[in-house]
């Protein structure tokens, strides 16, 4: 678990990062010491404005450490998500940054062992894969059944292909935190 001031200044970073894309400035880094932020972790970094989804990126694999992770998923998912728009310098105030700090995968033989509201799923069938952060399942309210169906679906694949004897089902979890960093989001 990471502390509330390692979580704000994740946030800061991601944040930071973004302006120094979107206004042309210089990205310094801070220099970090503490091995946690060190670590190379995966993170998604998820923008919304007003509630609604504004860009999502992120990464299971990288030897890069946390704090690099986070500064680039921002910038991804500011700039290159395919769904959306590049951020523009008026909507840079709006955006709510969520980050989702990730464990590592595990592939499962069953998917009694998936945990809704605990579990993300990533489905890879062939050269398809889609990945659903465990948060997307609770914000929709569905059940274990829907929340398979939809990352189906994100794969670019038909619900139900969890089914087939060929499909990879992972699983991880997530510790995700925003800039309220309130007790919902997993602050302390």
């Amino acid at each position: 678990m990471l502390k509330t001031e390692q979580k704000k200044l994740l946030i800061k970073i991601a944040r930071d990062s973004i302006a120094s894309e979107l206004f042309d400035s210089p990205l310094m880094l801070p220099a970090i010491t503490d091995k946690e932020l060190l670590e190379p972790r995966g993170a998604f970094v998820t923008l919304k404005i007003k509630g609604s989804l504004r860009g999502c990126i992120g990464t299971f694999v990288t030897n890069k450490p946390l704090i690099e992770v986070v500064s680039d998923m921002a910038i991804q998912a500011a700039f290159h998500d395919p769904r959306f728009k590049p951020l523009s310098p008026d909507e840079f105030k709006a955006i709510e940054i969520e980050i989702s700090v990730l464990s590592p995968l595990k592939e499962i033989s069953s998917i009694e062992e998936i945990e809704v509201g605990t579990h993300g799923i990533y489905i890879i069938k062939g050269p398809y894969g889609g990945v659903l952060l465990p948060q997307v399942a609770v914000e929709y309210g569905w059940d274990r059944i829907q929340f398979l169906d939809q990352t189906c679906i994100k794969a670019g694949l038909y619900p139900g292909c969890w089914k087939d004897p060929d499909t990879k089902i992972l699983i991880f979890s997530a510790e995700i935190f925003d800039e309220t960093c309130n007790q919902s989001k997993g602050c302390q």
